[in-house]
């Protein structure tokens, strides 16, 4: 399809402003431009046009199955949208006087004492934007723990070699150096290895349980307690929490602090440039460290105040606060009841689509998994030379997004699958069905796979030439 640029002409347009009803004001010279700058000049019906064609070439959740592994593309309930729409929400300033917000401070700290009982948790906040920032903040509380304690020595991070890759990225930007375990043939963390890595200058442990192969880690309590025996903290990477929530708690695991993904474990929408969510939570030891300010509640009235030990702030005023909102109407919507209730989905959706495919594809480990499990193509890939790649992209013909390609690193010619519990048993037959067919392909004409998709509105790009080359601007001259 054309750009708007392609689609420009001179003169065309779509606006109608009304008359400005304030002052105008007359800026310096030097702070305007030379010339006006190069936008497209659309029409109002090309330019409807433009955008209606896009959003038909977006594949979401409304559009099929998107079992994209460890991100839990989940429906998105058009209720949170709808409250977080709510013009007592949307038109509220962060400066406003604190008498004047007590509804947007009442929602912070209602979803910090619920998601403090999900996580087994003491304190939140929600300033951290995003899971990295979160995973951030809370080795940020690891460290000004440790400097509290005088004990400066605490330099090094421990790592299992399955951890989503922002792990160690985070550690590294909090300034410690990444200590990096193997896991073992279960595909949990190797406790010998790990009692060989702790020590005096231990900080902390980063860890997300169920781990990045899906599988709930059975020495979790034992791995927890090598690294406090050891002076460490434990950290909790929430991205899995959707398989646990409402069944174990991080807390009584054993970790000290933890970070959510509010954009993908509590149902708001995910992907797209943002915004997300990812608040941290942590024990009461580590509460004054959170940033500041943070919300208080005395005789029924909300306040802000400020720890003294406090970091500051990670992040402009409170966070994206409409994504709690979103978050918080989800938590009240399912209750008690239903978090456990959508948990125990997403496990039993991974499971039969597992057991649908079981036989067919190699499992990377022939157990019962969480809430996704990992198949490995390596010997697909050796008997046919049809990869993991060239299968991810032919689920595209089928209307189905495709999972998380060649991750964990760990496991070779990776597809990890997340069906999340938002997916009825008809959806899982036919995406097995699909999987299957592709499969059949693979043995009968690997060579059409290798230029799959065939009926999407892009096919196979050349990858290579778009990472070292990239377009970035629109040529004018051409």
């Amino acid at each position: 399809m054309k750009l708007l640029f392609e689609r420009s002409r001179p003169g065309r347009g779509s606006t109608l402003l009304p008359a400005c009803d304030v002052p105008a004001v007359d800026f310096d010279q030097s702070l305007l431009r030379a010339q006006a700058p190069r936008l497209p000049e659309i029409s109002e019906i090309d330019l409807g046009r433009h955008y209606t064609q896009l959003a038909k070439q977006t594949h979401g959740v409304n559009d099929g199955f998107y079992p994209l592994g460890s991100c839990t593309m989940k429906y998105n309930p058009r209720v949170n949208e709808e409250a977080a729409s709510l013009p007592g929400f949307t038109q509220v300033h962060p400066l406003q006087p604190q008498e004047t917000v007590q509804g947007a401070l009442e929602v912070l700290h209602t979803a910090q004492q619920l998601l403090c009982e999900i996580t087994g948790m003491d304190g939140m906040s929600f300033q951290p934007a995003a899971g990295a920032h979160g995973e951030y903040t809370g080795l940020l509380l690891i460290r000004k723990y440790h400097q509290s304690k005088g004990d400066t020595a605490r330099t090094k991070i421990i790592v299992p070699d399955s951890a989503h890759g922002t792990n160690p990225a985070s550690a590294t930007m909090a300034g410690f150096k990444v200590v990096s375990v193997p896991s073992n043939d279960m595909g949990g963390v190797d406790l010998e290895a790990l009692r060989k890595a702790v020590g005096p200058d231990t900080a902390g442990l980063m860890l997300t349980n169920p781990n990045t192969v899906g599988l709930f880690d059975a020495n979790i309590l034992e791995i927890t307690q090598i690294v406090h025996d050891a002076g460490g903290l434990c950290y909790y990477d929430g991205a899995n929490l959707n398989a646990v929530m409402g069944h174990v708690r991080p807390g009584d695991m054993g970790f000290d602090c933890v970070h959510l993904n509010l954009h993908k474990t509590f149902a708001t929408p995910h992907g797209g440039g943002g915004p997300g969510s990812g608040p941290v939570g942590c024990k009461a030891m580590l509460e004054p460290f959170l940033p500041a300010p943070r919300v208080k509640e005395a005789g029924g009235v909300y306040s802000l105040y400020t720890p003294d030990q406090t970091m500051g702030q990670v992040r402009s005023f409170y966070g994206n606060f409409l994504v709690v909102v979103k978050a918080l109407t989800y938590l009240i919507t399912l209750g008690k009841e239903g978090i456990p209730e959508a948990s125990a989905g997403a496990v039993l959706n991974a499971n039969y689509l597992m057991k649908k495919l079981m036989g067919h594809y190699d499992m990377a480990y022939n157990t019962l998994c969480m809430h996704e499990f990992v198949m490995t193509l390596q010997g697909l890939a050796h008997d046919s030379g049809v990869t993991a790649m060239d299968v991810a992209k032919r689920l595209l013909d089928f209307g189905i997004h495709p999972p998380t390609m060649y991750f964990p690193l760990i496991v070779h010619e990776a597809l990890m699958v997340e069906p999340t519990e938002t997916e009825s048993p008809e959806t899982l037959n036919e995406a097995a069905q699909a999987f299957l067919e592709i499969l059949a392909e693979a043995k009968d004409d690997p060579e059409s796979l290798h230029h799959a998709p065939h009926h999407c509105p892009i096919g196979r790009p050349d990858e290579v030439t778009a990472a070292r080359d990239p377009i970035l601007r629109y040529n004018f001259e051409a």
